[in-house]
């Protein structure tokens, strides 16, 4: 059984994503990604604790720091046999200022004492965990991102595409960042390098894709910087294999990043990615070989890196198929088979 919060505004959903491989998830709408407690929290709760009597799971795995939070204590007030939890990145720096994220940090290191199984997507994002005080590393297993990667594997097949709908010349190089348009991503720093790169590469075009909170904000620092009638703001697609077979290079301007679906698809798809080096994208992205890691909040070093990439066909190529070698271990067959051992291996020793 899949449980699911609503997403807030501008967040997109995965919904139909789900629904095309058969599954429907049970909503709990009262449960949002907020770090604020709410009344709507107390109802999620009461709700998710009934789902569980009701269900009787062996296990209750959970995800992103607020279902984390009630799905965890959901399962202890239900009885749930077993508990895993999956960080994929964490919010306990980098989000929000210092007592709330004291009062977090507190928090993660409480829920961890009635968690079975503690799972982080990379080991940088384990090394923070155990930095923060979450657990020990021996009770942090690092299970990477598996994704259905053929569609991208074969992205050459819809090259064009993209170019065609948005009338560009074919060849304009582009340059694009993928995900939500949320302060921790920091597209700010993206369209900063890129006002700095539109000088040196006048043919070039941007692509911001994806929604959020900030984009009218992004798309008036675009107006502002100069580079608005050069820059795509696309919003949430579903056809991501044609964008990124459109793409020169992948940019992950994070400020804070576990391990971005978006690099890996980029790299699957043979892009080269340009990205901070934060959380778990040192894991990811081998600077100099599938792409290049600059200072997290460096414009000019972020500048520096896309004209290297957009400047040396044949180096942008070698990354490229470098890229997708490296991409090609984060599959769904092995994400499959790695939960399937965890849940196997928790079972055994409740």
């Amino acid at each position: 059984m899949l449980v699911s919060g609503s997403e807030n505004a501008g967040e997109g959903s995965m919904y139909d994503y789900a629904a095309a491989r058969g599954v429907y998830p049970t909503i709990v709408p009262e449960m949002r990604g907020v770090a604020t407690l709410a009344p709507r929290d107390g109802i999620a709760l009461a709700r998710l604790v009934r789902i569980a009597r009701e269900f009787r799971p062996h296990i209750v795995d959970t995800h992103t720091a607020k279902a984390g939070f009630l799905g965890r204590l959901a399962a202890k007030i239900a009885g749930v046999p077993a508990v895993v939890h999956t960080y994929h990145g964490h919010v306990l720096h980098g989000y929000y200022g210092g007592l709330r994220t004291t009062i977090l940090r507190g928090m993660e290191r409480g829920l961890a004492q009635i968690t079975d199984r503690i799972i982080a997507v990379s080991h940088q994002i384990k090394a923070e965990l155990v930095e923060h005080g979450i657990a020990s590393a021996e009770r942090i297993h690092v299970v990477p991102l598996g994704l259905e990667l053929g569609q991208f594997l074969n992205a050459e097949s819809t090259g064009g595409a993209f170019h065609r709908e948005f009338g560009l010349a074919p060849g304009t190089p582009l340059i694009g960042i993928v995900g939500r348009v949320f302060p921790i991503k920091n597209h700010r720093l993206f369209l900063n390098a890129m006002a700095r790169l539109a000088s040196l590469h006048p043919d070039a075009r941007f692509v911001v894709v994806g929604d959020g909170i900030l984009r009218a904000g992004m798309e008036d620092l675009a107006r502002t910087l100069g580079i608005r009638e050069r820059t795509i703001f696309t919003g949430w697609r579903q056809d991501l294999p044609a964008i990124y077979a459109a793409l020169r290079v992948l940019v992950v301007s994070s400020d804070n990043e576990g391990t971005p679906m978006s690099a890996i698809e980029a790299m699957a798809s043979g892009v080269p990615v340009v990205a901070t080096r934060v959380g778990g994208l040192p894991d990811l992205v081998k600077d100099g070989q599938s792409g290049l890691l600059v200072p997290a909040n460096d414009a000019a070093a972020m500048t520096d890196a896309v004209s290297q990439l957009l400047s040396n066909d044949i180096l942008r190529a070698a990354m490229g198929q470098r890229a997708r070698l490296d991409a090609a271990p984060f599959s769904v067959e092995r994400l499959a088979s790695d939960m399937e051992r965890v849940y196997m291996d928790v079972l055994q020793d409740r």
